[in-house]
């Protein structure tokens, strides 16, 4: 048989009409293959085609082959399952730290990894829009910068906004060096965790940082943002607001339970207290967002010990009440 020009990149070609066509429930036919390749200019037999996919099967492309009515080749085990694909797509979509525009082209990725009837239903369940999302495109190179800056071991400076009622970013009026540590995700945001020369331990809003520059200054030592001191100071705070670590006792009603176990981990000890009650003894960063979430539960929740945190939460409670309280008399 005569060999056209694109004879080297006929076995490419039926890999990638594989991957986007086969599906277990929808085998592709030799015959198709055929048909697909002539398209491309590339012309071959049946007997080509069983060479080329045994081939691929040596290299490891898991390709079964079915025989009878509707038999033929598909992809079997991929480098992401259907199940993953969507989980990873329900992540992008409800991260807020990504921009619409980049969560659709993530997601556009995504679905090409699988094939494209699962991609169309997956494209169809997307929600992007009327979600409230990152206005700061550049949160990719973003990211990139801060991981090479970590991998380089290198500090790094860059410029930190607010946004401004009027939408605009309203900048601090210098800039930031810091020592970067590493990526968190808290909530529905990304936080860098980093060593500042002005702050100590801290964290930014990556969604709010611009023109990050490497220095080529290494990073300062920080023994607390290192290993799994990384993972243990991220797991301490609310929303990444900053304060001294304090083991605190709680009462909760057990309907409750479930919340403290997605928030402080399985091995947390549940003590009972009654009936209907447990009590826990947690680290956590003392801060407003710690007491806020304690408060959000109503009589649920109760923070017993120690006792300047209680009483703590006993004042912002007043300090709520008060707000409203003074507009009841207006």
């Amino acid at each position: 048989m005569p060999k056209s020009d694109n004879q080297k990149l006929k076995i490419l070609y039926i890999l990638d009409y594989l991957q986007k066509n086969s599906h277990q429930d929808h085998p592709v036919r030799a015959g198709e293959l055929i048909a697909m390749l002539e398209k491309q200019g590339i012309l071959c037999d049946r007997k080509t085609i069983y060479s080329d996919i045994a081939a691929l099967q040596d290299y490891g492309v898991d390709i079964i082959s079915t025989t009878g009515k509707n038999g033929g080749y598909y992809v079997g085990q991929r480098v992401f399952e259907l199940p993953e694909l969507k989980l990873l797509i329900d992540a992008v979509q409800s991260s807020r730290f990504l921009t619409e525009r980049k969560s659709r082209e993530l997601i556009e990725k995504l679905c090409t990894l699988c094939n494209e009837e699962d991609a169309r239903l997956m494209r169809r369940d997307v929600v992007v829009s009327g979600r409230v999302k990152s206005m700061n495109e550049s949160i990719y190179y973003s990211v990139d910068a801060i991981q090479e800056a970590i991998s380089r071991n290198k500090q790094i400076t860059f410029r930190y906004f607010n946004w401004g009622i009027d939408g605009k970013r309203v900048y601090r009026d210098r800039d930031y060096t810091a020592s970067p540590y590493g990526l968190c995700q808290e909530g529905e945001n990304c936080y860098l965790l980093a060593l500042s020369p002005r702050h100590g331990i801290t964290s930014y809003r990556v969604d709010r940082m611009t023109d990050i520059t490497l220095l080529e200054e290494p990073r300062v030592p920080c023994p607390e943002l290192t290993g799994k001191a990384l993972t243990d100071y991220c797991a301490k705070r609310f929303q990444m607001f900053a304060g001294d670590s304090v083991a605190v006792k709680l009462r909760f009603h057990k309907d409750l339970t479930n919340v403290v176990m997605d928030r402080f981990g399985k091995n947390t000890m549940l003590i009972p207290d009654g009936e209907d009650h447990f009590v826990f003894t947690v680290n956590v960063a003392e801060s407003p967002m710690f007491l806020s979430w304690v408060i959000g539960f109503g009589s649920q929740a109760e923070i017993l010990y120690p006792e300047r945190i209680r009483r703590a939460c006993e004042d912002l409670c007043r300090q709520v009440l008060a707000i409203y309280q003074d507009k009841a008399k207006d």
